[in-house]
């Protein structure tokens, strides 16, 4: 494929993602930000996670929500990434295998109505040479669920587990190779700068 046809073709492509997105998933949006934002009011902590490049989109969502959505004279959201801690992701890999480091970090912080943020373009489902893919998201969103922790899943294709587990996932309208990774992860991190512009709008107008 030529390099100009290529690049009419990708955006095209993202252009209609974005179309199909709003068409079918504005309400769930819309519950995304109603969550964060009760995690705001109430204190509650939001945590994200996600392998490769969703690991940096993870890390990026983090900072944003943190940071960005200051106003002030109000209370600050806090937010972490579970991405973040290289000693410790690697301890618990070294220790208990890489499934658990999610969930390892997660078992003396979580609580009701703490949010949890897992990022996947397959959604945790699928398998590659180590196995299954994702086993660690899948822990980490059952211990939440164990908590009473809400869970807004971000991914693509069919949704995989976090379409079927996860409170809300917000799906990237994707599913076609070899598209998919690369579409359905800058799409991720349009809907992260989306999200935290909305949740600091909400912020800034409370009560």
């Amino acid at each position: 494929m030529a390099i100009n046809s290529l690049h009419e073709t990708y955006f095209k492509k993202l252009e209609k993602m974005t179309r199909d997105f709003m068409d079918s998933q504005a309400d769930d949006l819309e519950k995304s930000v109603d969550l964060l934002v009760d995690a705001w009011e109430n204190g509650k902590c939001i945590y994200s996670f996600g392998n490769g490049g969703s690991a940096s989109t993870a890390s990026h969502l983090a900072c944003d929500l943190a940071k960005f959505t200051i106003i002030p004279g109000k209370p600050r959201l806090k937010a972490l990434c579970l991405n973040d801690n290289p000693s410790l992701v690697s301890a618990w890999t070294n220790d208990s295998g890489f499934g658990t480091i999610f969930a390892e970090q997660l078992e003396p912080w979580i609580d009701e109505g703490d949010v949890l943020i897992p990022i996947s373009v397959h959604g945790g489902s699928g398998s590659g040479d180590a196995g299954p893919w994702s086993q660690n998201l899948a822990q980490a969103v059952n211990l939440g669920k164990e908590r009473g922790a809400k869970t807004i899943g971000l991914s693509g294709f069919d949704g995989g587990f976090l379409g079927e587990q996860a409170d809300i996932c917000l799906v990237a309208p994707m599913d076609e190779e070899p598209w998919g990774t690369p579409l359905i992860e800058s799409f991720h991190v349009a809907l992260h700068h989306l999200l935290c512009l909305a949740v600091k709008e909400r912020i800034q107008h409370s009560a």
